[in-house]
């Protein structure tokens, strides 16, 4: 689990293909000290397991999935990347709630300056846009950020100078693919209420269909909540 405050930045030393995956190699500036071989690092929000490790360089395996999914697909080696290191229950929470399970890409539709702020607008897909609010919290690259406004396609989110110093954020350009996570609790309740689209009932292993069941008005009336 991740809060989306940046630790430091890296640098894409190697991306070596593996079948369908690959290994990637980061060297990060800041001191890994305390990490251990088998941890969990989130790399532009991307939640990877560290295989071998160094003082200030650590390696990780991006499966087929994580290819497709993400903007590791058109990585390429001297590439910044953002990079958090796996919370403490400890810790404070000073952003949102993490997976590191990236939901899909988006581009940078434009960026533009007012007053000491950049505005970014991210365009999406339709199935990632439903389950974002406006103030509600997204993940761009990791990076946890509050939505300014949002539509059908896009999202708008403001950038503190501090964030765009110590983040990608400051190498963005319209057209650059980042990748997206969306809130994992506003996931859960659109799943729960029905918002999303059910998942085709295919039955169970004697054949016989399962009368599937959403959560929904109706049914939080008829079992007394409403």
């Amino acid at each position: 689990m991740f809060t989306g405050i940046i630790e430091g930045l890296g640098t894409i030393n190697a991306l070596r293909p593996m079948g369908e995956g690959a290994r990637l190699t980061v060297g990060t500036d800041f001191p890994l000290t305390g990490t251990r071989v088998g941890d969990s690092i989130a790399v532009n929000g991307a939640c990877l397991t560290v295989v071998t490790l160094g003082a200030r360089r650590f390696s990780a395996d991006l499966s087929p999935e994580t290819m497709e999914k993400t903007t590791f697909r058109t990585a390429r080696t001297g590439q910044s990347v953002n990079v958090e290191r796996a919370m403490r229950l400890s810790d404070r929470l000073d952003g949102h709630l993490v997976s590191g399970h990236i939901d899909g890409v988006g581009t940078i539709g434009a960026i533009e300056s007012r007053g000491n702020a950049l505005i970014v607008t991210v365009d999406v897909p339709d199935h990632l846009a439903r389950h974002m609010i406006t103030k509600g919290s997204v993940a761009v690259d990791g990076i946890s950020l509050t939505i300014n406004a949002c539509g059908a396609s896009h999202f708008r989110v403001s950038i503190i100078p501090h964030t765009a110093r110590i983040t990608t954020i400051g190498f963005y350009r319209p057209g650059s693919q980042v990748n997206i996570e969306t809130d994992m609790i506003g996931k859960y309740v659109a799943r729960l209420t029905g918002a999303m689209k059910p998942l085709r009932n295919e039955g169970n292993r004697d054949g016989r269909k399962e009368k599937s069941t959403t959560i929904d008005m109706e049914f939080l009336s008829s079992s007394g909540f409403l």
